[in-house]
């Protein structure tokens, strides 16, 4: 057996096969593509269960049908190899059985595996890492942040790895509102790791959620050194910038960098097409012009349309149908969901049946005048972290619901989720133009009438 700089036992004699897949380790900490050292770590070792795992575990996170066939194949092949290794090691039998897990969407049950490991090796970096994505898409920051938390106690600032730790530590803290604690965590491990994408994302939202504007623009625009080396995060850098030049007003900016570091390609990975979507939405409700924009998204959600996979996914789909008009496929998205909600089971289909379901039917609502058929907007607010994503990402949902008790005059509901949106972030643009209207259909006016541009 042999233990990787980062913490992790493997079950080979290889040294060349450690040192890739100890490069496989530090590309998926820095947000880097790893898929180039976890194939030349399997072409050293083809029998070595974690770069399976690694191949399952990354495809069953895309969120997406055909990535989960992939990543149910990559998970057996993983158990061949662990059986061929006579057992494996502690490190290995626990990646495999996380591998099964996440790959049948199970990533509750696979974020536990990787958390109970980590009580017994706490410097395993790999399943730190990969329990904290789980739980950022599943919406449980209090676990990201318990994890970390106890996990940190047995590293040292010189341990390989330490500063992305730290990095996904002050995401936790930031997630839960103790932003202070958050942005010194964030800046300690960006000051560690210069790479670290996710700590310096972690200060970013810091800044937009309590309205640091011109802090965090030069905050994004001082760190766009490491944005080429990172996989499609950059995208998501990009959006965090243009969230900041949104709330300047400055809509000719937002605009160019939605065209060069918001989806400049097209692309139907969920996380770009959340950026891209959120962002237009955003514009939208603004009354700007976005010229054809929509039109590529539409294509894309087009071809998503039947994919209810990750509700978080499907409800963006949706939102770029509607936005396009596309009234059948949106109807028939709504459908998917619907269906899967009652007859599939596993963490998915939980987050539809507790809040996708109704949060799609006020969204695609927006197409007719149907409103909201009875459901208790205020309910939704409360049951939007289910979704996964962060509140940054969420409160795109946040403003729906605004919208959407404006359009029906319930002042009680309208009341309660911008309270309640007010306990997540600072009063932006968006929450000003709110409060500054004498009426409520003033404010449905000033967010320019989404019903009547639809």
């Amino acid at each position: 057996m042999l233990t990787d700089r980062y913490g992790r036992g493997h079950t080979t004699a290889s040294r060349e096969a450690i040192a890739a897949f100890e490069e496989a380790t530090l590309a998926i900490a820095a947000h880097r593509p790893p898929g180039e050292y976890v194939a030349r770590t399997l072409e050293i070792e083809p029998d070595l269960p974690a770069a399976w795992c690694l191949r399952s575990l990354g495809s069953a996170l895309l969120g997406r049908t055909e990535a989960m066939v992939t990543a149910k194949a990559d998970a057996d092949r993983a158990n061949t190899a662990l059986i061929r290794s006579g057992g494996g090691t502690r490190c290995e039998q626990v990646l495999v059985r996380a591998a099964f897990e996440a790959s049948h969407g199970r990533l509750h049950a696979s974020a536990t595996l990787l958390e109970d490991h980590l009580a017994v090796v706490p410097r395993d970096l790999l399943a730190a890492k990969l329990s904290h994505a789980m739980r950022f898409m599943s919406g449980q920051p209090e676990r990201m942040l318990e994890t970390t938390t106890r996990v940190l106690r047995h590293w040292s600032d010189e341990a390989p790895g330490y500063g992305f730790l730290l990095g996904c530590h002050a995401f936790g803290l930031e997630e839960t509102g103790r932003y202070a604690e958050a942005e010194a965590a964030g800046r300690e491990a960006v000051e560690l790791e210069p790479s670290d994408a996710w700590g310096l994302h972690a200060v970013s939202h810091v800044m937009e959620m309590s309205g640091r504007v011109d802090e965090g623009i030069r905050w994004l625009e001082g760190s766009r050194t490491i944005w080429p080396e990172c996989n499609n995060f950059r995208f998501h850098l990009g959006w965090h910038l243009a969230l900041f030049y949104l709330e300047q007003g400055n809509h000719a900016r937002v605009l160019e960098l939605y065209d060069r570091d918001v989806m400049p390609a097209a692309s139907d990975d969920f996380r770009d097409m959340a950026n891209a979507v959120s962002l237009l939405w955003r514009l939208k409700q603004a009354g700007v012009p976005v010229g054809s924009r929509w039109e590529l998204l539409r294509d894309i959600a087009l071809k998503r349309r039947s994919d209810v996979t990750y509700v978080f996914a499907s409800l963006h789909y949706l939102l770029a149908l509607v936005a396009n008009k596309e009234v059948s496929a949106a109807v028939g998205l709504l459908q998917e969901l619907s269906q899967a909600a009652v007859e599939e089971s596993g963490d998915q289909a939980d987050v539809a049946r507790n809040v996708g379901v109704d949060l799609a039917q006020i969204i695609k609502a927006f197409l007719d005048t149907t409103g909201n058929s009875g459901v208790n907007m205020s309910d939704i607010a409360c049951r939007l972290p289910q979704l996964g994503g962060s509140n940054a990402q969420r409160d795109l949902f946040m403003r729906i619901l605004l919208v959407a008790a404006s359009d029906a005059e319930d002042r009680g509901t309208l009341s309660a989720i911008s309270r309640l949106r007010s306990q997540l972030r600072w009063q932006d643009r968006f929450a000003r133009g709110m409060l500054a209207s004498p009426s409520l259909a003033a404010f449905a006016e000033s967010n320019a009438g989404l019903r009547g541009q639809l």
